[in-house]
């Protein structure tokens, strides 16, 4: 079971939260809090495995007791929760350790799929956020991948397989054929300079989109 603490200083957004993450079967909230003060407190407490830490709350925020909570619990994984992709706040917080990064708005599904991914000691940003990321770091916008020139589907195939899904999930997951996934794929590898799927998660790597340890 994966114990998880839920930090949002919104009560409405804790509790539609927990109901999710309680119907995964494998997940349980163990805790909540409404500050980062508190966040921290609960953490020395209750030893959670993975931390859904709120990016805007009053007091110290999301981003300083993510660099605070795991200086004295670097086990913990955290993952950063935001109303909006375009937050100015991935590069710090994932630069301060957070393991994740998910907006509000995400599906069930990519909610338990992040907390799982990050438990197991991986790395979770949604295909958008990553492409934003791989964008800022580049000059002029482009990287010497071609990471920035891919469409939101070719991105949202390329994260989900470097992160080990296989080609039935990926097609389950997003509706389409396998034969259209694997086309996706062979598309990749041509724009992207490389041969295969362990190339591919190497360039991920390089770029930061994935965790360099995962694995």
């Amino acid at each position: 079971m994966i114990n998880v603490l839920l930090v949002d200083d919104h009560q409405l957004i804790r509790s539609g939260i927990r109901r999710l993450l309680e119907a995964s079967g494998d997940i349980q909230v163990v805790g909540e809090a409404d500050s980062g003060e508190q966040a921290l407190v609960r953490v020395r407490e209750l030893n959670p495995d993975v931390v859904l830490m709120d990016i805007h709350m009053p007091g110290i925020g999301g981003l300083e007791a993510t660099r605070k909570l795991l200086h004295h619990h670097p086990h913990v994984k955290v993952i950063s929760l935001s109303v909006q992709r375009q937050d100015p706040y991935p590069e710090q917080l994932l630069t301060a350790g957070a393991s994740g990064y998910l907006t509000k708005d995400c599906g069930a599904e990519e909610f338990i799929l992040a907390i799982r991914k990050v438990y197991g000691g991986e790395r979770y940003l949604d295909a958008e956020l990553a492409r934003g990321m791989a964008l800022s770091r580049m000059p002029g916008g482009k990287t010497p991948g071609g990471i920035t020139d891919l469409s939101q589907r070719e991105m949202q195939v390329m994260m989900m397989v470097v992160q080990g899904h296989s080609i039935q999930d990926i097609s389950d997951k997003l509706f389409i054929s396998p034969k259209t996934v694997n086309t996706y794929r062979y598309r990749l590898f041509e724009k992207l300079a490389v041969n295969n799927d362990v190339e591919l998660t190497r360039l991920a790597m390089r770029h930061g989109l994935i965790d360099v340890n995962a694995g």
